[in-house]
């Protein structure tokens, strides 16, 4: 058995020495349609994901009906909107999360939730939810991670916005609660986020310093972060999911398109298999390439008993005479035999 971290979500082992597990985040990308949110699904497993993400809450759930000035976004993609308005047009009615779990179950693919409060917790239970993400912003909310880790299921926990202390608590919270397999996820809660903040490198410490799964909640506009925090180790990829950047819905601007879903699975895949084992061997692939390297090589015609000199020899392409290493014992050595321009310089030439 490896000691490495490791979780397992529905039979899916997930730990470093694994593909990356590739999260398609649903979000409020329904836009209102249950029918949009079965081809979301759809789609992602067609794109090679492993898993879908919904979020379980009602606006009343995670805010208040208010309009004074703490519930009035300033600024990015919500501006001016209040956050129940916003909420009530993004939230997924709790009636839709059956016939999706069916319809995930029924295509084969991982489907899962973030629930906001204990009553979500509650009704993904019922429904038998493999798994449970903890957003962001609900990092610090440390009882809402004990009651859903008291399922006993495996966890995500994403820390957007979370410092090393915060990210502590919640994972002291989580085992607290129960939890026995957790992962955390590197996350910028911006939406969307610029490369330029995700400072990657610190998912190798985040390994090294919380010893658990680790992985990356990217909200940047392409690919090249997530599938280049692979090489650093991450575990598991989330990414925003949408069949239209253009749909409209809060979050479809800074969502992946179901061809970028197939390229992230497929390049992530790769990033992880061309990271290998420490191996200074030849590969397979390089086999038919040896005879290409460069060796000793008679460049003009020689008589048995002449002396070898620069003129004569040369360190030249293909790779059938004696390794170019070898250029001083064969100067001013003599033929042994005959030997005619073109012909690869052998021990058995020399005297």
């Amino acid at each position: 058995m490896s000691n490495k971290p490791e979780i397992t979500i529905a039979g899916r082992r997930i730990a470093t020495d694994t593909m990356p597990y590739v999260i398609a985040e649903l979000s409020a990308n329904h836009n209102r349609q249950i029918e949009t949110a079965f081809k979301i699904i759809e789609a992602a497993k067609k794109a090679g994901a492993d898993a879908v993400k919904l979020q379980t809450y009602r606006p009343d759930t995670i805010t208040l009906d208010c309009d004074s000035y703490e519930f009035k976004i300033r600024g990015g993609l919500w501006d001016g909107r209040s956050l129940y308005e916003l909420y009530e047009e993004a939230h997924m009615p709790w009636a839709w999360h059956k016939p999706l779990f069916d319809h995930a179950r029924m295509l084969g693919i991982t489907l899962f939730s973030s629930p906001f409060d204990n009553t979500a917790v509650d009704l993904l239970e019922d429904l038998n939810a493999p798994a449970y993400k903890i957003a962001s912003f609900e990092v610090v909310d440390l009882p809402l991670i004990r009651y859903a880790a008291g399922t006993g299921k495996p966890m995500i926990i994403s820390t957007g916005m979370a410092d090393a202390e915060e990210i502590q608590e919640a994972i002291d919270a989580a085992r607290d609660g129960g939890c026995k397999e957790l992962a955390i996820l590197h996350c910028v809660s911006g939406y969307p986020a610029p490369a330029t903040d995700y400072n990657l490198r610190t998912i190798p410490d985040m390994i090294q310093r919380f010893g658990l799964v680790t992985g990356l909640s990217d909200h940047t506009l392409d690919n090249s972060t997530a599938i280049a925090s692979v090489a650093l180790g991450a575990s598991i990829i989330e990414k925003h999911f949408t069949l239209d950047r253009r749909g409209g819905g809060p979050d479809d601007s800074f969502s992946l398109e179901p061809a970028d879903m197939a390229e992230l699975c497929l390049g992530a895949c790769n990033a992880w298999q061309a990271l290998g084992r420490i191996d200074y061997g030849r590969k397979v692939s390089e086999q038919g390439n040896v005879q290409f390297r460069r060796s000793l090589y008679f460049v003009m015609d020689m008589k048995e008993g002449e002396r070898i000199t620069t003129e004569k020899v040369k360190s030249i392409r293909p790779g059938f005479g004696l390794a170019p290493k070898h250029l001083d014992h064969v100067l001013g050595a003599v033929v042994a035999i005959d030997v005619v321009r073109g012909t690869p310089v052998r021990l058995e030439h020399l005297k």
